[in-house]
């Protein structure tokens, strides 16, 4: 894994609401807020939701989505292919109050379902040292006309972290 694969992965530990985009069957972009369950170091992303939901009506048609995440200092934009897993093990493992919150017939409930997003690249937005450092980088930019430099961002391929065999395309 590359340092910039593993800080993006990193950045996503404090970043659990995203906004999940998908396409409608008319080639709408449709985002909606959605709690990310667990991030795994092969770059897949999972999510809990009802099967009778819009996003999994989208992904039926349309499996490709963009998932983004945001904080006072920090903004990540992914990439990937989504699919519907009916997998108990792995809803009871992810399960927790949060989803229980929007589920409240719990994980047995038939129309409970888990959205598995495979990431094949992202890119990332990140101000070390928060709001006093970007004041400060502004503060610097302004008064030696040189542009704001106080963030790292790099665009990251995932599909290498892919396991073998997994489809990420």
């Amino acid at each position: 894994m590359t340092d910039e694969q593993q800080k993006l992965l990193e950045l996503l530990d404090d970043l659990t609401i995203a906004m999940f985009t998908t396409v409608d069957t008319d080639g709408t972009l449709t985002s909606r807020p959605m709690a990310r369950q667990q991030v795994e170091p092969s770059a897949q992303m999972w999510f809990i939701t009802a099967r009778d939901s819009r996003q999994v009506a989208h992904l039926a048609v349309r499996p490709r989505v963009g998932v983004t995440f945001s904080s006072s200092s920090t903004w990540v934009s992914l990439s990937g292919t989504a699919a519907v897993v009916d997998d108990r093990a792995k809803l009871d493992e992810l399960w927790n109050t949060f989803a229980e919150a929007w589920m409240p017939e719990g994980p047995e409930d038939p129309n409970v379902v888990l959205i598995r997003v495979d990431l094949d690249g992202g890119e990332y937005w990140d101000t070390p040292g928060g709001r006093v450092a970007s004041l400060l980088s502004f503060a610097k930019a302004k008064v030696t006309g040189k542009p704001y430099d106080g963030a790292d961002n790099e665009r990251v391929d995932l599909s290498s972290t892919a396991e073998p065999g997994r489809r990420t395309t």
